[in-house]
C-alpha cells in the first residue's frame, strides 16, 4: 500500500509540477493567453502562478509541507477556475465545451485538495 501512496503523490503532484513548468517555459504564450482572458498584470501573474504550481506540486511529490502546498494550490485554482475557464460567457460550442471541461476538472482538483486536507486533520492521515 505504501507504494500506491507514493505513486498517487507523484502522479497528483506531478500534474501541478508539469503545469508550473509549462507556465515558466512557455511564458510568452501563457502571458498572451492570460491577457486574452483579461488577467491583470499577466506578465507578472504567469511566472508567479507557475511558481505556485511548482511549489504545491513538489510538496506532494516529496511529502513536504503538504498542508501549505494544498493551500497554495487552492489559492491558485479558485480564481483561475472562474477567470480562465468561464465557459458560460463563450459562444463557440467547441471552445465552450473545452472551457467547461477545464472548469469542471479544476473543481475536481479543488475537491481533491480539500479532501486531502480534511483527511490529514480529521483522521490524522499523513499525506
Amino acid at each position: 500500500m505504501e507504494y500506491l501512496h507514493i505513486l498517487g503523490r507523484i502522479l497528483f503532484g506531478g500534474y501541478f509540477v508539469f503545469s508550473g513548468f509549462n507556465h515558466l517555459s512557455k511564458m510568452k504564450m501563457m502571458t498572451g493567453y492570460a491577457q486574452s482572458k483579461k488577467v491583470p498584470l499577466a506578465s507578472l501573474a504567469v511566472p508567479f502562478t507557475g511558481l505556485m504550481l511548482l511549489a504545491g506540486g513538489l510538496s506532494y511529490i516529496f511529502n513536504f509541507h503538504v498542508t501549505a502546498g494544498s493551500i497554495i494550490l487552492i489559492a491558485f485554482l479558485l480564481p483561475t477556475t472562474f477567470m480562465m475557464h468561464a465557459y458560460w460567457s463563450i459562444q463557440d460550442p467547441m471552445q465552450k465545451m473545452t472551457e467547461r471541461v477545464n472548469f469542471e476538472k479544476n473543481l475536481a482538483l479543488i475537491g481533491a485538495l480539500i479532501l486531502f486536507l480534511s483527511l490529514r486533520y480529521t483522521l490524522g492521515v499523513a499525506l
